[in-house]
């Protein structure tokens, strides 16, 4: 079993790595391989709602979208994890999700995930509340830890003297392996994942109207 987990940092060794890291060694000891996606500096398109997804993903191809849909498509759980900006995940990670979701959802489905927020001081719950978002409305599990999944820390370095904030990185990592480990369990015996009921879209805006 594999964890794929995402840095929305640009900053690819700073205190959300730190957190992802702590997460990753509890992980391993538990079994269950990890493996951190670097979204770095380069650019990120956000997207346009094209409605031109592949079986690849985005269409858009210069970027490392498709790349971490193809990685997400073996994966068995999942943890995204941001740094706060104004009181928000970063830019970058949201205009990520947002293409990776929008075209290839259903890759996470009945599969687990955590959302991890970082920061100097505020905005950490603010943060997390919104990746999970991307949990609910995609049939994943969510796991849950000893405190809200947020670690403290401004410069590099720094989040290594939270230590109930790594301490609650490494029950999370443990409830998520926990998680996972149920879910192979009940495979084995036969408890497979429903299929979801789809081909209602309702909206309101309604043509007998005008």
């Amino acid at each position: 079993m594999k964890v794929l987990m995402v840095n929305g940092s640009a900053r690819i060794n700073g205190n959300t790595f730190a957190a992802l890291e702590e997460i990753g060694r509890t992980l391993e000891k538990e079994g269950i391989e990890y493996e951190i996606f670097q979204l770095g500096g380069a650019p990120i398109r956000d997207c346009i709602s094209c409605g031109k997804c592949t079986e690849e993903g985005c269409i858009f191809t210069d970027d490392c979208v498709n790349e971490f849909i193809a990685k997400a498509k073996e994966a068995d759980g999942f943890v995204f994890g941001t740094p706060v900006y104004y009181a928000h995940p970063s830019g970058r990670i949201l205009s990520f999700l947002d293409r990776v979701f929008y075209s290839s959802g259903r890759a996470f489905a009945h599969k687990p995930g955590a959302a991890v927020a970082v920061a100097r001081r505020g905005g950490t719950s603010a943060s997390f509340d919104v990746l999970n978002k991307y949990f609910g409305i995609s049939q994943m599990p969510v796991a849950g830890s000893t405190y809200w999944n947020l670690v403290h820390g401004r410069r590099e370095g720094e989040s290594q003297y939270d230590a109930e904030g790594m301490q609650t990185m490494r029950n999370l990592a443990l409830n998520l392996a926990w998680m996972m480990k149920c879910f192979e369990t009940g495979k084995a015996n036969g408890i497979n994942p429903p299929t979801a009921e789809r081909g209602n879209s309702t909206h309101f805006v309604r043509k007998d109207l005008f």
